[in-house]
């Protein structure tokens, strides 16, 4: 299945898959110690930890297992960050996530709530999923409001890549 948002725009944003030139764009996520914070995962250096994020991006990309998608914005033209419906296993239930990241000048602006929003959208109008969840470490409250900002409730609290989780979910609307 195809989960990504290539061409799909939002008030603010549009959306396409990831390229290799987006990389040095990217690379300033893995200097910021604050994009990590709440992620218990071995960081080497920045340029080999944003190489593994491409790698790992391609290789859905690939296999259909969807990804993130770049965050562009419509009045300039600026990468701010990723947004995306990836495919993962959760307490041995696969799952399709909402996964959300931005560059640290473009937080607490809204831009991961309305991607996250379109996200939704996109998964529920394509009938892509019965239910979304978003993955979130336990100490991190800024993506625990934009998952409750996009209609999400706390579903459960687990362990994930051995970091302590809390699963938030969405349940499609019945019309």
């Amino acid at each position: 299945m195809d989960y990504l948002l290539h061409g799909e725009k939002s008030e603010r944003l549009t959306y396409r898959k990831l390229l290799p030139s987006d990389f040095d764009h990217w690379l300033p996520f893995y200097s910021d110690p604050s994009s990590f914070q709440y992620w218990s995962e071995e960081i080497k250096n920045p340029v080999q930890a944003c190489e593994n994020w491409f790698e790992k991006a391609f290789y859905r990309y690939r296999n259909n297992l969807g990804g993130m998608n770049a965050l562009i914005l419509k009045d300039n033209g600026t990468f701010i960050g990723q947004c995306g419906l990836l495919t993962q296993t959760v307490d041995d239930i696969e799952e399709l996530e909402i996964g959300y990241s931005l560059l640290r000048p473009f937080r607490n602006m809204g831009y991961a709530t309305e991607a996250a929003i379109k996200c939704k959208s996109f998964a529920f109008e394509h009938n892509l999923a019965k239910s979304l969840i978003s993955i979130i470490h336990i100490d991190n409250k800024p993506s625990q409001q934009v998952a409750l900002k996009n209609g999400m409730l706390l579903d459960k609290t687990t362990t994930y890549k051995d970091n302590p989780v809390h699963i938030y979910r969405v349940i499609v609307e019945k019309a």
